[in-house]
């Protein structure tokens, strides 16, 4: 099938879920490159859908697969399989010792449904908040909590979802005197607006360490902390959903380590299954006791499947024997360090932020109006892509265009500089010449 009849075909034949496709038929993968059906290397700065840690075809994962689907990948729903309480000895040993309980699923958006059930049923209550530039899923309860798209055109969300300013130090209104970001009085300005929306039933605030899909908005120092504090002041549970920036991403096994700060329900899924579909949901004993006794159901057809199992568990073997979590907060150094002149050398590049291998750039049209940079977000784009690198954008209202950079943490140094030049020579290119 040449290109032509390949996406005519997908027009006709597909149903469409999002932005426009990526204008390459691709035929395979490996490392931290994609390979189009013309033999053509494109250097994947988001590691497949930010979840493919270990780079594409890591061989490990290949031979895990393989033997599990020869031998036991998928048993019915109560029965159970060493690899899966394996896993859950595993991962537990890698969290604080509150979080001593897990169960075993398949995506993002089920774990954090999970998650949300288990809050209401220990809680007795049902209102979820969280941040308005937040993305937790697609599903009903993961969709309500979702705030930076897909609210528009299918009726009333879930009942319940309240919205908190999410912490976008470099264009938040709230400012100290001397123009520094005032986080506390907006956090402080938040939960007064949660308390006056309330009806009386606060059961879970839902959040990202970083938000990715809201822009690589990274909580300042001190913000998880105090929000933990500001939760339990109201009897609700924390609920951090750490899809992309567990197991290493950030530069800590997970994020919530920098702020020594223990959720109540954690959930993990992209990063878990190194790019295949795992998930997990990790609360304490004492959540789950109470969820139980109070009859928690999440009986589904890939619940505790012991292929999810095995995949997960060589991820945590690759990630510890070759120390995944330091290199990726050694090449992290070198990447903000790198985009960071960037910023200091182009006016259309207002802001850098985020950690380790998760890292964005911020597109504008000058850094004084920080007006957003829409058409020249889309140029720089096609432009990296020309020239052999694959870069997301996300594109919010109010924001200027956001490159989400999370290469895989087995990266090379040179790999990440070449990409890192690449995105220099396409903003170069697409920009009016300098006199």
């Amino acid at each position: 099938m040449d290109d032509t009849t390949f996406w005519d075909d997908a027009d006709r034949l597909l149903i469409r879920y999002g932005g426009a496709f990526t204008p390459r038929v691709i035929e395979r993968a490996a490392g931290a490159y994609v390979f189009d059906r013309q033999g053509r290397a494109i250097l994947d700065f988001t590691s497949g859908q930010m979840s493919a840690i270990l780079g594409h075809a890591h061989p490990e994962i290949v031979a895990t697969v393989s033997a599990a689907v020869a031998s036991l990948d998928h048993l019915f729903s109560g029965m159970l399989s060493e690899p899966v309480v394996e896993l859950a000895r595993r991962l537990t040993a890698t969290l604080p010792s509150e979080l001593g309980k897990m169960v075993l699923l398949t995506t993002g958006a089920e774990a954090n449904e999970a998650a949300i059930k288990m809050a209401k049923l220990a809680t007795g209550r049902f209102e979820i908040v969280s941040f308005d530039r937040s993305w937790h899923g697609m599903t009903q309860g993961a969709a309500a909590a979702t705030f930076s798209a897909g609210r528009r055109g299918y009726g009333p969300p879930m009942p319940g979802n309240l919205a908190l300013p999410a912490p976008n130090a470099y264009r938040s209104p709230f400012r100290n005197p001397d123009g520094s970001y005032d986080w506390e009085a907006e956090l402080g300005y938040g939960f007064d607006l949660v308390d006056r929306q309330s009806s009386g039933s606060l059961a879970a605030c839902l959040i990202e360490p970083i938000l990715s899909s809201g822009g690589i908005i990274d909580l300042p120092d001190g913000y998880l902390r105090r929000l933990k504090e500001m939760c339990e002041e109201r009897g609700m549970l924390l609920i951090l959903d750490e899809a992309q920036t567990a197991l290493g991403r950030t530069g800590m096994m997970y994020a919530f380590e920098r702020d020594g700060v223990t959720p109540d329900i954690l959930t993990l899924s992209k990063t878990l299954g190194a790019g295949l579909p795992v998930a997990a949901v990790v609360t304490s004993a004492g959540i789950e006791q109470v969820c139980h006794e109070r009859g928690f159901l999440f009986y589904t057809t890939h619940v505790s499947d012991p292929l999810a199992a095995s995949v997960a568990l060589t991820v945590l073997d690759v990630i510890e024997r070759e120390k995944l979590v330091r290199r990726a907060a050694t090449l992290g150094a070198g990447l903000t360090e790198r985009l960071a002149a960037l910023r200091d050398e182009y006016e259309v590049v207002g802001d850098v932020r985020g950690r380790g291998l998760l890292q964005g750039v911020e597109l504008v049209e000058d850094k004084k109006s920080k007006a957003p940079a829409d058409a020249l977000g889309k140029a720089v784009t096609s432009a990296c892509l020309e020239r052999g690198l694959h870069m997301n954008i996300v594109q919010l209202p109010g924001m200027g265009g956001i490159f989400r950079i999370a290469p895989p943490l087995t990266i090379s140094e040179d790999e990440l500089n070449s990409g890192v030049d690449i995105l220099e020579a396409a903003i170069k290119a697409v920009l009016p010449q300098r006199p």
